[in-house]
């Protein structure tokens, strides 16, 4: 057996500099210098990166997204060519837009078969190559690069997992030729250890200055949108809402669990009708938290909290801050919250203020309770739905949402409770599938559950995703909200054209589903399945699911909602 020393151990060991963990793929044929590294990483039993074979591009993307969105380490994603690449972009894209670092690379040959030395397959010549791979994705990631040269190629990616990890976080493209892969390589001398990015603190006179302004501030109101992807941050945030007494709602898209939804504190999820006499907005970790955009919803100063204020990949943004405190978010509120205890806090106001937002906290939780009680009309209301999920499921479960009729209501219904127990996608639909199964795979011991419209569901690689379910042992539960359709695109039809031909003939075009039967769909790997239609059915079924899951088994709960 020939020992090969070649461009694909110089990745491997970049990728083990990088601590990177999984390396999930959609094969493509430029990779055997790869999985020749592999195999003598296996056979000589050395640690590093674990393959995860995955077959579909979207779905490798996805699960790298929902490993690192629980981890907060990169990982790394290799898929074939110009096509795999471009089947791969959604998740590329959703990445950057969720700020989530990563490596992703692919290939093209430079030689096409021309250099007699070295007889690459013929697959390249018509069709594989296009010749700079990278112009496919250089506007949906952070840097899209070639490697240069087969010298240069270990220390690019390890630049390219060091650049990922920066502010503004995002994936990284790599295109490396399999000329270079197959080039003979030599480790470097400089055998260093690759560090992980540090937290960077915002600046002490300008903590000082936010500080001032919210012990001064007489009533204070925090509003959470993207902070608590970082269970510090959360954390961080119960500590200073505590402290002061002040009010915590989460933003208008929020995309993960910013605050427990049981802390007497919290108001629900956009209750801006509080901010109207605010004197002091801290908006945490904004990214749209106003619409229409240039609404400000208060007459108070809003300061922004964030790592990365403005994020170049959007169109359009207003935060409406009058001022700033940048750095990492934890370390941020951790400073404010240390001022506030080396302050002299006016004791009584503080204590007015928690009697107040304790009354309004629980105000609005009687109020969805109540909205809860009116769910048992015809069929399963999806209110009946997500009280049954809250009522069954364990503590410490963990949510990934891509609905988009039934998104807020859930998101104000469901208890989010711990730090990381929510999660939604950026992006297009399709993706939620493998954010669920990246999310299990970085936490094999919490229940993960999907919460998804019939009409995502069919933009997801599904059978795919069902495979690599099976194939490591990654069980989730997937309850599929199920109304026959894409209601939103009729809700928006109605919105623009209310007295309109299609609101007065009740014909509502592209927005009808005649899906098929969900829960059938994972037969062919033994998981389980059980469609739902009958409100009384609901619970057990619900329970039988979860078991399933518990035994190691992911369920399909099809439940036909009835709007």
């Amino acid at each position: 057996m020939k020992n090969y020393m070649d461009g694909g151990e110089a990745i491997l060991e970049a990728f083990r500099k990088l601590k990177i963990d999984y390396i999930l793929s959609s094969p493509g044929s430029e990779w055997s210098p790869v999985w020749e590294a592999l195999v003598r990483q296996k056979t000589g039993n050395r640690a590093g990166p674990t393959y995860i074979d995955c077959w579909h591009e979207t779905l490798a993307v996805n699960m790298a997204t929902g490993y690192t969105l629980m981890t907060g380490r990169p990982q790394a994603v290799l898929v074939h060519a110009g096509v795999g690449l471009l089947q791969g972009s959604m998740g590329v894209h959703g990445a950057l837009q969720s700020e989530v670092p990563m490596i992703v690379m692919s290939g093209e040959s430079t030689t096409v078969g021309e250099d007699p030395s070295l007889p690459i397959e013929q697959q390249w010549y018509g069709g594989l190559s296009v010749g700079g791979i990278e112009r496919f994705v250089e506007n949906i990631t952070k840097i899209a690069r070639p490697v240069t040269s087969p010298f240069t190629l270990y220390e690019q990616v390890i630049r390219a997992g060091e650049m990922a990890q920066r502010t503004p976080r995002g994936p990284i493209y790599l295109n490396v030729a399999l000329e270079h892969m197959l080039h003979d390589w030599t480790p470097p001398d400089n055998d260093r250890d690759v560090p992980f990015a540090p937290r960077l603190e915002p600046h002490a006179s300008e903590v000082e200055k936010v500080a001032s302004l919210l012990l001064a501030a007489k009533n204070p109101v925090i509003v959470a949108e993207q902070s608590g992807r970082d269970p510090a941050a959360f954390k961080a945030l119960v500590e200073l809402a505590d402290l002061l007494a002040i009010p915590v709602m989460w933003g208008r898209v929020a995309n993960f669990a910013n605050f427990p939804t049981d802390h007497p504190l919290y108001l629900g999820v956009a209750a801006y009708q509080h901010l109207e006499d605010a004197d002091l907005v801290l908006l945490v970790g904004g990214r749209a938290p106003w619409y229409p955009p240039h609404t400000k919803p208060t007459k108070g100063k809003i300061v922004s909290i964030n790592e990365n204020q403005f994020k170049g990949h959007m169109i359009y943004q207003n935060l409406h801050a009058d001022a700033y405190l940048e750095g990492d978010i934890a370390a941020a509120l951790q400073a404010l919250a240390k001022a506030a205890r080396g302050a002299k806090v006016d004791a009584d106001a503080v204590k007015t203020r928690r009697e107040h937002w304790t009354k309004q906290h629980d105000s609005f939780v009687a109020g969805l309770k109540a909205e809860r009680a009116k769910a048992n009309g015809n069929g399963i209301d999806p209110l009946a739905l997500i009280g049954t999920l809250a009522e069954v499921m364990p503590k410490d479960t963990i949510y990934v949402d891509e609905t988009i009729l039934h998104g807020p209501t859930l998101r104000q219904h469901l208890p989010f409770t711990t730090p990381q127990s929510f999660f939604r996608g950026f992006g297009g639909l399709g993706q939620g599938l493998g954010t669920a199964l990246g999310v299990k795979l970085a936490a094999k011991k919490r229940p993960v559950a999907l919460l998804i419209g019939d009409g995502g569901f069919l933009y997801n690689p599904a059978i795919q995703a069902l495979g690599a379910s099976k194939q490591h042992d990654l069980p989730i539960l997937i309850v599929v909200f199920n109304n026959k359709g894409y209601m939103a695109m009729q809700k928006g039809h109605v919105h623009h054209y209310p007295d309109g031909a299609a609101e007065n003939a009740k014909m509502h075009l592209g927005s009808r589903l005649n899906g098929f039967d969900y829960d059938g769909l994972g037969v062919h790997f033994g998981l389980h399945g059980e469609k739902v239609e009958q409100p009384e059915k609901l619970k057990g079924a619900l329970q039988t699911a979860l078991k399933k899951v518990q035994d190691g088994t992911t369920a399909i709960l099809n439940v036909m909602v009835s709007k």
